[in-house]
């Protein structure tokens, strides 16, 4: 009797970790997948001038490109954030701190998302000294500087906000952190690609953010074990 049981917990230990698997998130949730693309012609990357810096410079074998609108094949766009925006029935902060590093005098990622409460861990990774401005409206801002070898810059947002981040030594470096009220987010990757795993069954609804083109949204309706494919096509005009 016992090896039944014993057989009989293992035999659901391996199903719910399937369930995960194949669904992307808890057993009886849904998942968004999808695209994001662009029309237009978008201006075309310029690459960066660190000549005035040469620690940043030596850290890039071809120039670092700039990363206001970063597109790829098929018109792919990368660094959108889409996030449920309503619908969501609300969880805690994640315990685990969001990494944004300042490497290569960049900042990496470009476009950081996380939920209010949540920590924000920012290190430096270079050789040169970084000042680190977040010029925040709706949260408190701040501008710290930090030095090479320094311990990492944390901060918690309280409340929902797209914060623009620069760094004052060196102009070209710049980023976005995302501040939702949703743990229900993704940024879509170099191919355009998103994955919002975990969502309960119901009717939400999602926004695509890109820094430049503003926002779009649609309406989607998940069902238990669903994988619902929702595209998001951006009109770009040169900046």
């Amino acid at each position: 009797m016992q090896k039944r049981t014993i057989s009989a917990l293992l035999f659901f230990v391996i199903a719910g970790a399937l369930a995960v698997n194949l669904f992307g998130g808890p057993a009886g949730t849904g998942t968004i997948t999808g695209k994001v693309t662009y029309t237009g012609t978008p201006a075309k990357a310029r690459p960066i001038d660190m000549s005035k810096e040469p620690v940043c410079a030596k850290a890039h074998a071809t120039p670092a490109m700039s990363q206001t609108v970063v597109t790829g094949p098929g018109n792919s766009l990368a660094n959108v954030v889409v996030y449920v925006s309503a619908g969501d029935q609300g969880s805690s902060a994640p315990a685990k701190a969001a990494k944004l590093d300042q490497k290569g005098c960049l900042y990496i990622p470009h476009v950081l998302a996380v939920q209010v409460g949540q920590e924000v861990e920012v290190t430096n990774s270079d050789q040169a000294a970084h000042n680190i401005q977040a010029n925040s409206k709706t949260n408190p801002a701040f501008n710290k500087a930090q030095s090479p070898g320094a311990p990492p810059v944390d901060v918690k947002y309280d409340k929902a906000e797209f914060i623009p981040l620069k760094c004052n030594i060196h102009p070209w470096m710049n980023a976005w952190v995302a501040v939702l009220n949703t743990s229900h987010s993704a940024v879509s990757g170099e191919d355009g690609s998103f994955t919002i795993a975990g969502l309960a069954p119901g009717k939400y609804t999602l926004t695509a953010w890109q820094e430049h083109a503003g926002t779009e949204t649609q309406e989607v309706t998940v069902g238990a074990g669903e994988t619902k494919n929702v595209n998001f096509v951006f009109k770009m005009l040169p900046y």
